[in-house]
C-alpha cells in the first residue's frame, strides 16, 4: 500500500522561506506522478507545483510560479516542496500526492485536481503572518 508522509510545516513571517517533504513509505516516485497541493479554510483544495517521475516535468500554479520549487530527492523516495518569499496568503493545509498515471504530470491525461490524484498524505500546516 502506498503511504505518504508530510513534514516540514510551521509558522514563518511574510517574505519568509519553508520547505516541505513528503516521503513514500515502502515504494518510490520512479513511476509515479507526484504532486502537492494547498487547501486554505473554507476553500477547495488547489494544485500547487507537480513533478513526472523522471523530473523532465514540472508544472506549477501561477500563483506560485517563480517563488515555489518542487524536487525529488536522489533516493527517489522523497519529494519537496521549498517556499521562498511566502505570502499570508499562502496559508492552508499542504497535501502531498501521487497516481500511477504518468500523464498527469506531462498532460497527456487528467488534470492537476484533487479527484486526479490516487494517493493522500496527511498534510501538514503552513502559516504565514503578515
Amino acid at each position: 500500500q502506498v503511504r505518504l508522509v508530510e513534514s516540514g510545516g510551521g509558522s514563518v513571517q511574510a517574505g519568509g522561506s519553508l520547505r516541505l517533504s513528503c516521503a513514500a513509505i515502502g515504494y518510490t516516485y520512479v513511476s509515479y506522478c507526484v504532486g502537492w497541493f494547498r487547501q486554505a479554510p473554507g476553500k477547495e483544495r488547489e494544485g500547487v507545483a507537480r513533478i513526472s517521475s523522471g523530473g523532465s516535468f514540472t508544472y506549477y500554479a501561477d500563483s506560485v510560479k517563480g517563488r515555489f520549487t518542487v524536487s525529488r530527492g536522489n533516493a527517489k523516495n522523497t519529494l519537496y516542496l521549498d517556499m521562498d518569499r511566502l505570502k499570508p496568503e499562502d496559508t492552508g493545509m499542504y497535501y502531498c500526492a501521487a497516481d500511477s498515471d504518468l500523464g498527469l504530470c506531462t498532460g497527456l491525461s487528467g488534470g492537476f485536481g484533487r479527484s486526479d490524484f490516487t494517493y493522500w498524505g496527511q498534510g501538514t500546516q503552513v502559516t504565514v503572518s503578515s
